[in-house]
């Protein structure tokens, strides 16, 4: 059985990158053959898998092993394993491929890393328990998110040099931002809100009371609505940008924790891993369609370059779910290694 999408040309490739919480692996799937074709050791406790924007990449983290590694996407080789610190847990790159950034939980810093040398060109200094460091997308700015002094880190994205410090909501975790670069949108691990700030000001503009505690933040492309599943509300929030409120809020079933936007930002997929489905939002029109079963505990969801195919990690059954997009139909389970968490694509 095969499965090519209509953008890929036959002298491509188009694989998926998962890694197992487990078993400290890497399982590399070819979405074409709908098989898995490697297994790669990365360390234990990997976490921040990303594809590199421009190289034929994949960027991770080892987060018992305090290092990032880099896999060579042609070769499925480890060539570079970079020290960064204690509990590593997430990864992002500069807008235009050039750095990496990691916030290392265990020690407190901030790394920033030449992807094309490998070399760390700077080391920085956050709050306590730095969680997620976001690149601004003008690429001036590095946001943190610091667990155990709930605050905001905004650092000079080149020499990490500290430009401010912002109190938000308590055990802040994920971050948006505007695609102008002007406001951040900050969850709470804890509680049910979602910290607004200035990046301009270094200012806090509000605390947005919800429903439940926030599970993930999808930005709409063009940054008017913020997108919030929540397990305990049971549904999705969404945030209207501009005004700092929340605007609407659907039902959709038992945990919807996690989702993905389609790049015409019409389709929002929503993971209920309480369920077992993902739940298909027409995101204009506020439409909910009927559920798609994919296997345990879906989390982490992502579109293939396209749109044609959805790709959804199971947790509970180390399972990868591949779903045809137009028709909402389960084409087929992969399996993977254990405890599959991170999720990145990549076409070379």
């Amino acid at each position: 059985m095969e499965l090519r999408p209509s953008f890929l040309r036959p002298d491509l490739h188009l694989f998926a990158y998962v890694g197992n919480t487990a078993d400290g692996t890497l399982t590399v799937v070819d979405l074409v053959k709908l098989s898995p074709i490697a297994t790669i050791p990365v360390g234990a406790g990997p976490s921040g898998i990303r594809a590199h924007p421009t190289r034929k990449e994949i960027w991770g983290l080892s987060s018992a092993g305090g290092y990032a590694w880099v896999l060579d996407a042609p070769s499925n080789r480890i060539v570079a394993r970079i020290p960064v610190g204690a509990l590593p847990y997430a990864l992002d790159f500069s807008p235009d491929g050039s750095r990496a950034y990691v916030a290392a939980s265990g020690s407190n810093s901030i790394v920033e890393i030449d992807c094309a040398t490998r070399a760390i060109l700077a080391r920085g200094r956050a709050g306590r328990r730095p969680w997620i460091a976001r690149a601004t997308p003008d690429g001036k700015l590095l946001t943190v998110s610091n667990r155990d002094d709930s605050t905001l880190s905004i650092l000079d994205a080149n020499s990490l040099a500290t430009r401010g410090v912002v109190a938000v909501a308590p055990d802040p975790e994920q971050i948006a931002i505007l695609p102008d670069s002007a406001k951040a949108f900050v969850t709470s691990g804890t509680q049910s809100e979602i910290s607004v700030v200035d990046l301009k000001r270094n200012a806090l503009l509000a605390n947005l009371e919800l429903d439940g505690t926030p599970d993930a933040l999808i930005l709409k492309p063009d940054g008017g609505e913020l997108y919030v599943p929540s397990s305990d509300a049971h549904g999705l929030l969404i945030v209207n940008t501009e005004a700092n409120e929340v605007d609407d809020f659907l039902l959709l079933g038992m945990s919807p924790t996690a989702a993905t936007l389609t790049g015409d930002a019409q389709t929002l997929y929503v993971s209920d891993s309480g369920a077992g489905h993902i739940v298909p939002v027409a995101i204009n029109v506020r439409q909910v369609a009927r559920p798609i079963s994919v296997g345990e505990s879906p989390g982490t969801s992502q579109l293939t370059p396209g749109g044609d195919i959805l790709v959804v990690v199971n947790d509970a059954s180390d399972e990868l779910a591949v779903i045809r997009a137009k028709t909402s139909s389960l084409i087929t389970l992969i399996p993977v290694g254990s405890r599959p968490r991170d999720l990145a694509i990549k076409v070379f």
